[in-house]
């Protein structure tokens, strides 16, 4: 879809965001801003100083509330008042070492704080979409060539990837039990998931994730570490997941019993780069930087190599990556380099949404 028949679905709409004070969240704050819906957000404040929530002031584009999806009764009390027509679920802990630290809050936030979301629908009298939104490493990874399919089984190695599996059991488990499609003029609810992993993009100032790294060690001149240089990801800018999910929910808004399903959103299969190649071309775009392979033994499993089957996202709602990964690198390598360069980064921000878009004002 492009940006005008999105904008005939949300334009008006009330959407509700829970995590939209996180670096995705933020993002997809402002494009439902352009889109002209209006947008109730529901997160915790964010951890970093320099969020890209606050360096956009994303707060003027929403009703902020700052809130932990962890307390049942707010989350219900928020969203029945708001009666929104769609939910877009985001707030999770989504960093894969930090789950190894704290598993429990971990589980807590992902699964519990999704049950809140789902459980709170129950109590609407109004049709709404929601897409639930998890990962690409919810699949039982066995590290093969081929690519996963949305129908293969749901594992995860670490806390992390398997409270996003257990959110994925889960939502099925409710739309089953609750929100059955074949029900559907009963409750007039239509519930998705979407699983899109390393996603990269300017405004990412989490630690441990390799491009928030590396910008670090470039603005500083410091010697950049890496972990896992071989791993293969399905990296993505990410426009492209947020504009994915957008489309999911203007198909749900038309045919609310079809979509109620689960989507991959990626790169295409034969656009593949590991984390060594991904900081070469970062490194070239910057014009500088270095990094060293650490070869610490005792780090935490991380998968070396995960890829996505989008085929059925392209097929059934039209929708195709833009970017290939070298272009994803290379939008990110500009949004980090305004900053560097002292530039207006709400305007740089909202530009970088409007290209994508071939928006011309």
């Amino acid at each position: 879809m492009n940006f005008n028949e999105l904008k005939s679905t949300y334009e008006g709409k009330r959407v509700l965001l829970t995590g939209h004070t996180g670096f995705k969240g933020t993002w997809m704050t402002l494009m439902l801003k352009l889109l002209g819906a209006e947008v109730k957000g529901y997160a915790l404040p964010p951890i970093e100083h320099n969020a890209l929530y606050h360096e956009v002031r994303a707060e003027l584009y929403c009703d902020s509330v700052i809130a932990d999806v962890r307390n049942r009764d707010k989350v219900e009390r928020e969203i029945t008042k708001f009666n929104p027509d769609f939910i877009f679920h985001m707030a999770a802990q989504a960093l894969v070492l930090e789950s190894y630290k704290n598993p429990v809050e971990t589980y807590q936030t992902n699964v519990m704080g999704t049950l809140h979301v789902l459980d709170s629908l129950k109590s609407l009298d109004y049709p709404c979409k929601t897409i639930v939104i998890t990962t690409d490493k919810v699949y039982e990874n066995f590290e093969r060539e081929e690519p996963y399919e949305e129908s293969e089984r749901m594992g995860g190695f670490d806390p992390y990837s398997n409270s996003k599996a257990c959110c994925e059991l889960l939502t099925s488990s409710y739309r089953s039990s609750f929100f059955n499609p074949d029900k559907y003029n009963l409750h007039r609810q239509s519930i998705a998931t979407v699983r899109s992993g390393n996603v990269i993009g300017g405004g990412d100032w989490s630690g441990n994730r390799i491009i928030p790294d590396l910008v670090r060690s470039l603005f500083n001149n410091e010697m950049l570490i890496v972990r896992n240089p071989k791993a293969v990801r399905p990296w993505q800018h990410v426009l492209e997941p947020l504009h994915g999910y957008l489309t999911l929910g203007a198909h749900m808004d038309k045919d609310p019993i079809k979509y109620a399903t689960a989507y991959n959103f990626g790169p295409n299969v034969e656009d593949q780069l590991n984390v060594e190649e991904l900081i070469k071309e970062a490194i070239r775009i910057w014009g500088s930087g270095n990094y060293k392979v650490s070869h610490n033994q005792n780090q935490p499993h991380e998968a070396n190599l995960l890829r996505l089957d989008i085929e059925k996202a392209k097929k059934e709602l039209n929708w195709t990556p833009q970017f290939d990964s070298k272009k994803a690198i290379s939008y990110t390598l500009e949004w980090y380099k305004a900053v560097h360069d002292e530039k207006d980064i709400k305007e740089f921000t909202f530009d970088q949404i409007k290209t994508y878009y071939g928006i011309n004002e």
